[in-house]
């Protein structure tokens, strides 16, 4: 397929450019566009939805506004591929999410017009407020700082603290609320529930038309008539709305809501607002998949979707034969959950790809999603276990660093049986540095009375799955990637395993392999070919980082020349640094050679690349073992 670009999109060569455009012509740039990013992104895989929805919107503010000068942040940073292309990165968008290509969200080293790194959500309102106030006291009174926040971000609690301290400012701060009612799975909690009560109140739809003109009018006879006319305002929109505007109420200007998907309309809107000093809400509505009846329709499956026919939206499966550690996660935790009435799953925004859909269908008041709320989610797991049940939290690798403190302060220190589910971890591919879950074995480890665990397969996630069940004496953590199960048969009886003892996998001479989790199938492979060659080499299977199995340990150090330490983590902090503590402690003088991820920053690309380039790729383990023989 040919990836062109229709003729309006095609002679823009940076965003400059669009203040020439008619109306007419912002309207077919609009339809090409949407068009280009359908094209692309069905052969390149990446974010759809999201961005489809935005495309009249990522127009009108570049239009309307002088960027870079003014400053643009996208939240949640998946729906900025139109600002993307509409920025000089065009006839390089083909190469979004690839290695060495371009990131799948905004980049401030990529591009000037990428104010801020945002691939997790929540940040842009306190970050937009810190550039705003970054402004001003450098006398900058005609710079504007605008932040799109949709998907559901702003059920972060961030979000919420950004609004509560610019709201006591003048800054010149404009927050966009791009409310599609979806982030990957349907939005949930009251704040949806309240912008749905102004999205549909017919009274309240009219009269915002009516004060709108009036406000116009009134900028024509001064200050104190204008302010006048919104005092007016608030005291109906109150009155309408069955209480104060929560926007309103945190001293923000509220507009809206209005159809982002109208083009002309954004112009006009985004034009007036330009011109009103302060903090200003805009909530503006907006189909997520706009323009692709398929994407309308089935906004799940279109977040992100893979290859897909451009022209039906059939997706492309490749052949792959197997089950992921996800759909095995959740076939358990359900079989679990039947033998104990008290076990429940919290997870924050994600129950589709923690695959507790099945869940929360059977058992639907024993399933919480919390929204993008990592934080509120550890906290309010600590409070049920306080209540006597057994939780599992499920959150993502990369977003469960954002729960942190409440990990330690909540669960660890107070010793709660919560169990932490830690999925995507490790290197996750395209989608990034911000979304690589490489830190979790090492923060996890730091904590006192946290029992870590990751399994090398799929059987072995379910009998950690039933041990943590089980486990009451504290919190546990268990993580494991998002990747293809490696077992035929995972169905299996399910056993309890003994915290803090490995397995022996293979027995050697010279060289042993100490892994942890899934990474530790990277090694067989690598040892199986050096079989071949005549080589018997040493695999243990740890399975816990903490507590470390030190029996296991002083059979490797007494009976191989080298030990290898493997993880798909970082190696600061990770299963490495723990053999060399062990090894200090124990006066043993085995060299150590630690494989897994490096102390940087590991940008996007496939599994096998990121491996290859960390050095723990199934070749480079061969290599490594090769030059120790």
């Amino acid at each position: 397929m040919t990836l062109k670009p229709g003729p309006i999109l095609a002679a823009l060569q940076s965003a400059d450019d669009l203040k020439k455009l008619s109306a007419d012509e912002l309207l077919q740039l609009a339809d090409e566009l949407r068009d280009f990013i359908l094209d692309v992104v069905s052969v390149h895989p990446g974010h759809l939805g999201s961005s489809l929805g935005v495309v009249e919107l990522s127009i009108a503010l570049h239009y309307v506004f002088n960027t870079p000068y003014d400053r643009l942040i996208w939240d949640v940073g998946h729906q900025a591929y139109a600002h993307k292309i509409l920025t000089g990165r065009r006839d390089v968008f083909h190469t979004n999410r690839q290695f060495g290509g371009i990131s799948g969200f905004p980049k401030m080293s990529e591009s000037e017009y990428d104010a801020f790194g945002v691939g997790h959500a929540s940040t842009s309102v306190s970050a937009a407020f810190g550039m705003a106030v970054g402004s001003q006291l450098k006398g900058e009174t005609n710079r504007h700082h605008i932040a799109v926040i949709g998907d559901g971000a702003m059920t972060g609690g961030m979000a919420m603290e950004g609004l509560n301290n610019a709201g006591v400012s003048n800054a010149n701060l404009l927050v966009i609320l791009n409310d599609n009612g979806i982030a990957i799975d349907k939005n949930v909690g009251a704040l949806k529930e309240y912008l749905a009560r102004i999205t549909t109140s017919r009274g309240y739809n009219r009269f915002k038309d009516f004060t709108w003109k009036m406000l116009g009018k009134a900028s024509k006879y001064g200050p104190n008539t204008q302010r006048l006319v919104q005092q007016v305002e608030n005291a109906i929109k109150g009155s309408l709305l069955g209480g104060s505007n929560l926007f309103e109420s945190m001293n923000f200007r509220y507009f809206g809501p209005v159809d982002g998907n109208d083009m002309g309309n954004m112009v006009k809107i985004l034009s007036d607002i330009k011109n009103i000093n302060g903090p200003k809400v805009l909530h503006i509505v907006t189909t997520k998949g706009k323009g692709f009846i398929q994407a309308e329709n089935e906004q799940t499956k279109f977040h992100a979707p893979g290859q897909f026919d451009r022209n039906t939206g059939a997706i492309i499966k490749k052949e792959s034969s197997g089950h992921t550690y996800q759909q095995v996660f959740g076939k358990t935790i359900v079989s679990l959950a039947e033998k104990n009435e008290k076990l429940l799953a919290i997870t924050p925004a994600m129950p589709s790809g923690s695959a507790l859909t099945e869940m929360m269908e059977k058992m639907p008041d024993r399933v919480f999603d919390v929204g993008i709320a990592e934080q509120h989610a550890v906290t309010f797991a600590a409070g049920l276990a306080v209540s006597g049940y057994k939780v599992f939290c499920t959150i993502y690798s990369t977003f469960l660093q954002r729960a942190y403190d409440q990990i330690i302060h909540d669960v660890a220190l107070q010793q709660l049986p919560v169990v932490f589910c830690i999925d995507r971890a490790g290197l996750v591919g395209e989608d990034g540095a911000t979304h690589h879950g490489v830190f979790d074995l090492a923060y996890m480890s730091a904590m006192p009375n946290m029992v870590v665990a990751a399994p090398i397969n799929e059987i072995e996630l379910r009998h950690m799955m039933l041990t943590a069940s089980k486990y009451n004496d504290g919190p546990m953590s268990i993580r494991y990637p998002r990747a293809k199960g490696v077992m035929k048969v995972w169905e299996t009886d399910i056993e309890n395993v003994e915290i803090g003892k490995g397995r022996i996998l293979a027995e050697g001479e010279d060289v042993v392999i100490l892994s942890i989790g899934h990474a530790g199938n990277l090694a067989t492979k690598a040892i199986q070919k050096l079989k071949k060659e005549g080589a018997r080499i040493g695999h243990y299977d740890m399975r816990f980082q903490k507590p470390l199995d030190t029996a296991l340990l002083e059979k490797a150090f007494k009976n191989y020349k080298h030990i290898i330490s493997l993880e798909d983590g970082s190696l600061e902090g990770g299963l490495g640094s723990a053999l060399m503590r062990f090894k200090n402690e124990n006066s043993f003088s085995n060299p150590i050679h630690a494989l897994g991820v490096p102390d940087q920053f590991i940008e996007h690309g496939s599994l096998n690349t990121l491996y290859e380039q960390c050095g723990f790729d199934t070749q480079s383990i061969y290599q490594k073992i090769k030059s120790l023989l």
